[in-house]
């Protein structure tokens, strides 16, 4: 498989905590997380994505611990981005970061409009094989957004449902893989959204996950070429990604779970 060179943007995670509860995960977990073992395990997550990837990384800042989360930065499409408006009002101070970063990087700037509600590459998956972005929306992006990114990046979506708050995300629950695979959590999506998936990906090519692997995060996976970087995943699912050409790579993001975040999360496709 060739390799194609990808650009990852990443923000150290060194003001990381759980400061608020604006998910299922961060229940419980107020001011619990380890900031030297979260560090640990971010640094093995950069080295391996390092090892088939440009790393680029945004400075984190204080009061804004889910700044790490550069999924949600916004939505990279050649060379311009559609910046993110954050649903809860404890992430709206990263929009300017954010805004500056890309500015500063030669990134054409993007919009929705104000009212909409919109989280980036967490709602908002292209999926190479299908020539599509999948985007879902239910708890943090509003319906609304899927045509507007049609339109504005001259793009097919298809829009998606989700109906568990676990999976408040659509990255949390679907990764469109590089050999032309969907893994994906059945349970997280509404019965025309599980239409919509089984429609567009033949059954061959959809790798359904239980609820178990789902809870480990194994959907919210840095794809890049045939690796498949995963927080935890089930010995019977690493035996279907080899199955299907892929190679699986543990990273345990076990202090990142405790906010609702593994992999993918903590990584933006420039």
């Amino acid at each position: 498989m060739t390799h194609s060179v990808n650009r990852i943007l990443m923000c150290p995670p060194d003001h990381f905590e759980v400061a608020y509860v604006i998910n299922p995960w961060m229940e419980g977990q107020y001011a619990l997380t380890d900031g030297a073992r979260a560090l640990e395990q971010w640094t093995v997550l950069k080295d391996i994505i390092e090892s088939r990837a440009q790393v680029s990384l945004m400075a984190p800042r204080e009061n804004l611990p889910d700044l790490v989360f550069t999924a949600n930065a916004g939505l990279v499409m050649d060379g311009a981005v559609v910046l993110s408006r954050f649903r809860s009002k404890e992430r709206q101070g990263e929009e300017a970061i954010d805004r500056r970063w890309f500015d500063e990087h030669d990134f054409k700037i993007l919009e929705l409009p104000p009212e909409l509600s919109f989280e980036g590459a967490g709602d908002a998956l292209f999926d190479p094989a299908r020539a599509l972005l999948w985007v879902g929306h239910g708890f943090r992006s509003h319906k609304d957004a899927a045509p507007l990114l049609e339109k504005l990046l001259a793009v097919r979506t298809v829009s998606l449902t989700l109906l568990d708050p676990r999976f408040y995300h659509l990255d949390t629950c679907l990764a469109p893989l590089a050999d032309g695979s969907l893994m994906y959590f059945p349970g997280a999506f509404d019965e025309d959204s599980r239409a919509a998936i089984e429609a567009h990906v033949p059954a061959s090519r959809r790798i359904a996950v239980d609820e178990a692997d789902a809870l480990k995060f194994c959907c919210n996976a840095v794809a890049l070429d045939d690796l498949v970087i995963l927080n935890d995943a089930s010995p019977a699912l690493r035996l279907r990604l080899k199955a299907a050409g892929l190679t699986p790579m543990l990273a345990p993001l076990s202090e990142f779970l405790k906010a609702g975040g593994a992999a993918k999360c903590l990584t933006l496709n420039l």
